[in-house]
């Protein structure tokens, strides 16, 4: 558990970076942070000294104390190192890689650095990422959005990024409350065509595996659903599993219950990415239902782990390394002026044959 101290010194330093303190005004008296968080004078005083000490904070006698302006000197000094921050809600497994690799590749061209953080999709780690990208005073940003289909508290950090002119865009998701450039495979389309793909081979029993709580999840069930329409297919909630990042650890117990109750109706499965359609595959394996005679699988985003697995996963591609080397390319430009940058990028998916899709009728 954090000291007392540390808990105020913390807030007070997010809400000057997130804006709710602005340069130059005088933060709450050291008997009303006091009486907020139920503290020692001292206690405030400690946090009050941390604070000042890192720029963020100067005190005048007689008068109290202020947000400084040398946390954002701090950050002008920083900014000459050339750096763009990329945070992503993971780094080191399925597509994020091949990302991260187009940003540098990049990024190394004109000669800037990357500075890297992951936020495991969630708000607090978020938060941290970019008081940290603040503090340091990055040029730029890409960010992929964390929890993209749930109200984000960070909101107030990313309005502050746009009153500074530090320019970002959004990569896979972005927040609908906000008015920002972004970079996205078209999600909608991809289920779409995956769905469709199954509905060509004869099959009407169609279920989804969908994740929640990424905007990405959301449009894969908003093509799936399309593309039920207009085959005048029923949309079946029975035959529809979802997950959040919460629930993912749960993901393939959940899977053998949802399988052996649909197996005699189930012909086929959309699933919200490869890593998911391997995880089906995989408990189908368990349970004695064969892919792809008893059941088709079809992932999403042509992943590494979808090419190297044993096997060969029908899947969509994602552009992956483009999006990365676009994404830094818009902030690069952004930086050096250019005007008339697109704002609203989608990338076409296109259909992977594998092994784990049959015609229903052969």
């Amino acid at each position: 558990m954090k000291p007392k101290y540390q808990i105020i010194t913390d807030e007070i330093k997010s809400k000057i970076l997130s804006g709710e303190f602005s340069v130059g005004e005088r933060i709450p008296t050291e008997a009303a942070m006091q009486n907020q968080y139920q503290v020692s004078r001292d206690t405030v005083r400690k946090a009050i000294l941390e604070l000042s000490n890192e720029g963020f904070l100067r005190s005048e006698k007689g008068s109290g104390t202020y947000v400084s302006n040398q946390y954002q000197s701090k950050s002008d000094r920083a900014s000459n190192n050339k750096i763009i921050g990329v945070i992503t809600t993971y780094i080191s497994d399925y597509i994020f890689p091949s990302i991260i690799r187009g940003i540098e590749s990049r990024l190394n061209e004109d000669d800037y650095s990357l500075l890297l953080a992951s936020t495991n999709n969630d708000v607090e780690q978020e938060k941290k990422a970019l008081e940290m990208m603040m503090s340091y005073g990055v040029d730029g940003l890409i960010i992929e959005p964390t929890k993209s289909n749930l109200y984000n508290p960070n909101i107030a950090y990313y309005l502050s990024f746009k009153e500074q002119g530090i320019p970002f865009i959004m990569i896979n998701a972005y927040y609908e409350e906000l008015d920002v450039p972004f970079l996205c495979l078209d999600d909608v389309q991809s289920s779409y065509l995956a769905a469709n793909e199954l509905i060509s081979k004869g099959h009407t029993q169609i279920g989804i595996i969908a994740k929640m709580d990424d905007l990405q999840g959301k449009y894969r069930m908003k093509g799936y659903i399309k593309a039920l329409e207009e085959a005048k297919l029923r949309f079946q909630p029975n035959l529809v599993l979802s997950f959040t990042t919460e629930t993912k650890s749960d993901l393939s117990i959940n899977l053998h219950h949802f399988l052996n109750e649909n197996k005699d109706m189930l012909t086929a499965i959309v699933c919200y990415n490869d890593e998911v359609g391997l995880e089906v595959a995989n408990v189908c394996k368990q349970i004695g239902i064969s892919v792809p005679d008893k059941l088709s699988i079809i992932g999403q985003d042509n992943s590494y782990i979808s090419q190297n697995a044993n096997i060969k996963l029908t899947t969509l591609t994602h552009p992956q390394e483009k999006m990365g080397r676009d994404a830094a390319d818009w902030v690069l430009k952004k930086l050096q002026g250019r005007k008339n940058l697109s704002e609203e990028t989608y990338y076409q998916p296109v259909l992977v044959d594998g092994e784990t899709v049959k015609d229903k009728l052969s």
